[in-house]
């Protein structure tokens, strides 16, 4: 399923005052104004301002009654939540907007961005998969996301659960951008704390969100279009025949990326998704060599050297000794992942890493094939 080569055919505009920041984003936060209906309203009224000044007008020709358009207060609360954890806004249109998605019909007008923006200028491959993602599905994604880095390109997902996690984690030091379906100062899910501190530090997060908005299961399909856009294009990894990943393979094909998916076993209803987008012309994909030569079109220029995120601070004696004591209450005789395990324990997994490396020696715990962990015998 072959795509087009990213380019922007829109002229850049100059960056808007605080004054048309607030009018635009008052105009996008009204109810009932998405992406579209805000594109066609500029477009037909000439301004943000006077698109505003004519909405309520709009609503009430459509049968809407006692409609309110976004107070100026609720902005003004949004931007000063921007401001507190160092989120810059994107304007479509302007120099910092990336090209990807400029020219998307369903693009988002304004997009809240903490970290490296640098990063869109690079050459993106989104990958995406299933949220219970097998411990061969994760290792698949590890692998596919840290050899696609070295050779220079950047990893979009979603900062799920599973193959998401896998991506970004392994990208971190050679660049990795996380969509958001809520605000892109809300940590979802939990346990991706630390790895969306991490990504804020040496890689991007981006929403089109409300600061502070939770997820809702409405978002999640917005999310992935943009996942998507920004990409060359997009891998699926184990995703079943009904998912979220679906959706965002579909996405790409709308907006002419091309999709890779990554084969499984019949067996497996992981990996149904995976079957159905090969068998219906997907590009079937077993390395980042694959990849790379089926989208070959656009060459990653060469980098100078990446920057490594902060590293996980030192723990004393005590907090080892804790860490160590939990590690071993959570193993038992049966193999647990990896991954599991530290998402059980919450930790960071540079933290819960060395951790793991000094108990070995030990012979307190066994590691098995699958990147599984047990007791030891």
């Amino acid at each position: 399923m072959a795509g087009a080569q990213l380019s922007s055919t829109h002229p850049p505009h100059p960056f808007p005052s605080e004054e048309d920041i607030v009018t635009c984003l008052r105009l996008l936060r009204s109810r009932r104004v998405g992406p579209a209906t805000y594109r066609r309203m500029i477009r037909e009224h000439g301004s943000a301002s006077a698109a505003l000044a004519t909405l309520p007008d709009v609503a009430a020709s459509a049968g809407v009654t006692d409609y309110q358009i976004c107070l100026t207060g609720v902005v003004m609360a949004e931007l000063k939540t921007a401001r507190t954890n160092d989120a810059r806004l994107l304007v479509q249109g302007t120099p910092d907007f990336t090209a990807a998605l400029d020219d998307l019909d369903d693009a988002p007008p304004l997009l809240w961005s903490i970290g490296d923006t640098s990063l869109l200028a690079r050459p993106v491959i989104a990958m995406v998969g299933a949220r219970n993602a097998s411990s061969l599905g994760t290792r698949m994604a590890k692998k596919l996301a840290a050899d696609l880095g070295d050779a220079g390109y950047v990893i979009v997902s979603g900062l799920a659960r599973g193959v998401d996690t896998a991506a970004h984690l392994a990208s971190l030091t050679t660049g990795t951008i996380a969509v958001q379906a809520g605000g892109v100062d809300v940590i979802y899910p939990t346990e991706n704390t630390a790895l969306t501190q991490d990504i804020a530090k040496s890689g991007l997060r981006l929403s089109e969100m409300a600061m502070g908005m939770q997820p809702q299961a409405r978002h999640f399909p917005a999310r992935n279009r943009i996942i998507s856009g920004l990409s060359m294009g997009v891998v699926v990894i184990e995703a079943a025949a009904k998912s979220g990943s679906l959706i965002t393979a579909r996405n790409a094909l709308d907006q002419s990326r091309d999709v890779l998916a990554v084969p499984g076993h019949p067996f497996d209803g992981r990996t149904a998704g995976c079957t159905m987008l090969i068998r219906d012309g997907a590009t079937l994909v077993s390395s980042a060599d694959d990849v790379i030569e089926a989208l070959g079109h656009i060459h990653p220029p060469q980098f100078p050297e990446l920057a490594l995120p902060t590293p996980a601070p030192k723990q004393n004696l005590r907090q080892t000794a804790d860490l160590h004591s939990k590690i071993l209450q959570r193993l038992g005789p049966s193999p647990v992942a990896e991954d599991q395990l530290i998402r059980d324990l919450g930790a960071a997994p540079t933290t819960v890493a060395p951790a793991l490396v000094s108990l070995e020696p030990d012979g307190r715990i066994r590691r098995q094939r699958g990147e599984l962990l047990s007791l030891s015998d």
